[in-house]
């Protein structure tokens, strides 16, 4: 790799961080130079940043590396792809749909309200420039308290010390939905605005009551918190989730099982989302052919089974559930030659 590009490796599976801008020229998936291709995660603690993790090992194939067949990555030849921290979703489709980041991981409401210019994005209008490679993951809300703190039930937030998720999160967006169907405001609650990392610290050290955090089931930062403290989930009440579904039908029932989390004996109901990798309808048809390829071939699931339950959960018969926006047309040509139903957008002929 060049010296002008930094990367650190962290984790298992050696994860990459890109950490320095860089301007690439758009060539082929065969070439022999490299082609860097970034995926917007969210924070390092997060499960958008450990899938992307896994996926960008997954689907590079830098120039000299061994063949497939001998041992050697089974990916996209020439092609360098790194996950990026990112404040999570938001932040996320803003820099892929001004051409900034190549792809980015974001929750599926997040999505249909960039696609539409509704909601968080009525200021930016539609980002009609929005496609879609894969759905990658279901995710759910985790409202997660101290194990000690006077919560049991969302009304019970009134006053307490609670962060919503960080500025430009999927999570603050939709915490903010689920508290005013639950009858309250940030006024009500001592507010942050935390990443997860620092929130799940703020717990430990007793200084936060509770905070909000959605991603697929189990999240690292939850579960590590729940294996050196005692903590609980906060169920999202069937009320809640029908005044919800007054403004979205995108909301869904979702439950964590008992179990999930270190001294969590108790199934919770929450609400639920999908995690949507997507990129600009501008990158070009046969790369994303071929990305879309590696993401789903048989040495790309293993990689994924390695990281359960998480990786698991990653599968082809998913890979067009909850979409909200089009299917890029390289995705589409993947799918079809799949046998996955398709409608005339390039979308599953259901969507929950």
């Amino acid at each position: 790799m060049p010296a002008r590009f930094g990367v650190w490796w962290c984790g298992p599976g050696a994860v990459a961080i890109f950490v320095l801008g860089l301007l690439a020229a758009r060539v082929s998936p065969s070439a022999q130079e490299g082609h860097f291709f970034r995926i917007g995660a969210a924070a390092t603690s997060g499960t958008f940043f450990e899938i992307g993790g896994v996926i960008a090992s997954a689907i590079s194939k830098p120039a000299g590396s061994p063949p497939c067949e001998y041992g050697g990555s089974c990916g996209v030849p020439g092609l360098v792809a790194v996950t990026q921290a990112t404040q999570g979703s938001v932040e996320n489709l803003r820099l892929v749909a001004a051409s900034q980041i190549e792809s980015g991981i974001a929750q599926s409401d997040i999505v249909s309200w960039a696609y539409a210019g509704t909601g968080i994005f009525a200021a930016d209008g539609p980002l009609k420039n929005l496609r879609a490679i894969a759905s990658l993951f279901p995710e759910t809300l985790q409202l997660v308290v101290r194990g000690d703190a006077a919560i049991e039930r969302l009304a019970d937030l009134r006053g307490k010390h609670i962060s919503l998720g960080q500025s430009g999160s999927g999570t603050l967006a939709d915490a903010r939905i689920v508290l005013a169907a639950a009858g309250l405001t940030e006024k009500d609650l001592s507010a942050e605005y935390l990443r997860p990392g620092a929130a799940a610290a703020n717990i430990k050290d007793g200084t936060l009551d509770g905070f909000f955090l959605i991603g697929g089931v189990p999240v690292p930062a939850i579960r590590e918190l729940a294996a050196a403290a005692p903590i609980r989930l906060i169920p999202v009440d069937a009320d809640v989730l029908a005044k919800m579904r007054e403004s979205s039908t995108a909301y869904r029932r979702s439950t964590i099982p008992a179990g999930t989390y270190p001294g969590v004996s108790v199934e919770t109901s929450s609400i639920g989302f999908h995690a949507l990798w997507i990129v600009s309808a501008d990158e070009p048809a046969d790369l994303i052919y071929a990305i879309t390829r590696a993401l789903w071939n048989d040495a790309t699931q293993r990689l994924l089974e390695a990281h359960d339950p998480l990786g698991r959960q990653v599968r082809l018969e998913g890979a067009l559930d909850g979409l909200s926006v089009p299917l890029h047309p390289g995705a589409k040509r993947f799918y079809s030659e799949a046998g996955l139903p398709l409608d005339k957008n390039g979308m599953l002929g259901r969507r929950e």
